[in-house]
């Protein structure tokens, strides 16, 4: 293996790993809007109280994207395994 394939594969590692982890992110990103403006409208500002929503908005994601995830890493896995390359 030489320096540009081990390159390809690491970025490909990370973009793989960017278009798995970006839906979870994104869901605790707009619960956490959606808290923050709800304590803005109520006034509430206790800092602990977007953290139980945004967790569990993020496993929730994160069981309901299970599927896609293992197809998306078995595929990656597959191919790189059966051609050395990246796909």
């Amino acid at each position: 293996m030489n320096l540009d394939t081990a390159t390809m594969l690491v970025r490909e590692t990370l973009l793989i790993t960017l278009l798995i982890a970006s839906p979870m992110l994104l869901i605790g990103l707009v619960v956490g809007v959606l808290i923050s403006v709800l304590q803005a409208i109520t006034q509430i500002q206790e800092q602990t109280l977007t953290l139980i929503p945004k967790i569990g908005a993020m496993m929730i994601a994160a069981a309901l994207l299970l599927p896609w995830i293992g197809v998306r890493l078995m595929e990656y896995s597959a191919h790189v395994f059966r051609y050395g390359t990246v796909p």
